[in-house]
Parts: C-alpha cells; structure tokens; sequence
C-alpha cells in the first residue's frame, strides 16, 4: 500500500470515529404545485403533556387552494385550529371547512393565529427531533413534510430568523375537547 493511499485510510478511520453529534433537525422547504411550504417548526412539550402546536409559512403563487386537513402519528388527533381574541377574550376554534392560502398569497400558520394542533399527544416532542405531517390541500394534494422541534417555549425556529411574536402562546391549548 503505498504511503498516500495510507495517509487516506487513516484519515478516513479518523472520521468515521469522530463523535456523532445530535444536531437540531431543521425542516427542508416542500414545493406542491403552486405551494411552497417552509419554516415548518413546533415546540418541545413536556413528558406528560397532552397538547402541541405545530407552524409553518404556505406561500401560493397560484390560484386560490384550501388546506382541508392535517395528520401526524404524533397524537391520536391532529386538527388545523385558530387563535383569536373575541370582545377581548382569547378563543381557540378548530377549522373544519379547513383555511384559504390565497392566490397569489400566503397563508402563516403561527403562534396566536392559525395554527396544526396535536391532540392527545402519543408521547413528549423533543428538541432537536423532527415531528411528521401530512397535510391535505383542496388542489395541490397531499403533502408530507417534517417540523423541525424547537426548545420550549420557542418563539420561532431558531437561527431561521422566525421571530414570531407568541402573544398568548399556546396558553389556552389545555382546555380542548369542547367545539365553538
């Protein structure tokens, strides 16, 4: 064997030994159709938590399209919800006619506003994990993509410069189960 092809082996067995590190999973952008979703995050939740909010950017350079439904394996429900104040209180209603991503615009699903909600969680969310989802639209399809799992308390994906503004938070999502 000659010296280099040496020198390359043992580079080679060096890194193959380096340490792995657990490194944020941090969620790609998906294109469907006209769709472009991106910055796809959730929050870290507590061991026994039953509740999660999940939140991503759907910007549509097309015609009008409608996201209808949400999935994941991560809770036995998963429902695309709204958070609004009303005559000064803040209510949380699940969409069940689903929500427009306008022509030629776009849809946030974000902390206080529209959002994925995960109900009856199946176990804790773990930074630095990424969370499945299937997401249902009215034209573009089905569209499968991760949510990269922030720290909690998380006000947007770190270093993507989501600064999201919480408000409210997810502070009402303990109280599910009734339907306005």
């Amino acid at each position: 064997m000659t010296r280099f092809a040496k020198l390359a082996l043992a580079a080679l067995i060096a890194v193959a030994t380096l340490p792995t590190f657990n490194l944020p999973a941090f969620a790609a952008d998906v294109t469907a159709g006209n769709l472009t979703l991106s910055g796809a995050w959730t929050r870290a939740t507590p061991p026994r938590a039953r509740a999660g909010g999940g939140f991503l950017t759907i910007a549509n350079s097309g015609e009008a399209d409608r996201l209808v439904s949400v999935s994941s394996p991560v809770s036995t429900r998963t429902e695309i919800h709204e958070m609004a104040v009303q005559d000064g209180v803040m209510k949380m209603r699940e969409m069940t006619d689903g929500v427009e991503v306008p022509a030629g615009g776009t849809l946030e699903l974000k902390p206080g506003g529209y959002h994925v909600m995960f109900l009856e969680l199946t176990g804790p969310l773990k930074e630095g994990e990424s969370v499945p989802v299937t997401l249902t639209f009215e034209k573009a399809g089905t569209v499968e993509m991760s949510l990269s799992v922030e720290k909690m308390g998380a006000k947007g994906m770190s270093g993507h410069g989501m600064g999201h503004d919480m408000g409210q938070g997810m502070s009402g999502h303990g109280q599910h189960g009734a339907k306005e």
